[in-house]
């Protein structure tokens, strides 16, 4: 059982290293990859019962990551829609490296700093809504 879900893993990252000229997405490659290694496992298992709840911890895992970066890209796109990228490109006018790495650095701390200040927690780490009127 633990070689074959080890060829899998190898067929399956041979195939993404090989993503163009094989014509075949990263993305399909990686979850034909998974939905193989788990079948051959379950198969294998004199307890699937067990196995299906591992599996669920790992889609669980999964989704949220999924959910997170659905919700990044989509602001991610709205900034680009409505041109915030551009204002930001047309403010930076340096052409080393350093500076550009300083300026990034700047920008970053001060946005994310900002949107912190908006969230108090409380010592259980909950949000404190007393805090924020």
């Amino acid at each position: 059982m633990e070689v074959a879900i080890l060829i899998i893993f190898v067929a399956g990252y041979v195939a993404i290293a090989f993503e163009h000229s094989l014509m075949v997405s990263k993305a399909a490659t990686a979850l034909l990859t998974g939905v193989l290694a788990w079948t051959v496992y379950i198969l294998s298992q004199s307890n699937p019962e067990s196995t299906l709840h591992a599996l669920e911890g790992q889609v669980a895992e999964i989704a949220q990551i999924l959910f997170f970066l659905i919700g990044a890209m989509t602001i991610v796109e709205l900034i680009d829609v409505h041109g915030g990228f551009d204002i930001l490109t047309r403010a930076i006018r340096t052409k080393r490296k350093v500076s550009l790495l300083w300026i990034i650095a700047l920008i970053t701390f001060f946005s994310f700093g900002s949107i912190g200040q908006s969230h108090h927690r409380d010592r259980d780490g909950f949000l404190d809504r007393k805090a924020d009127r």
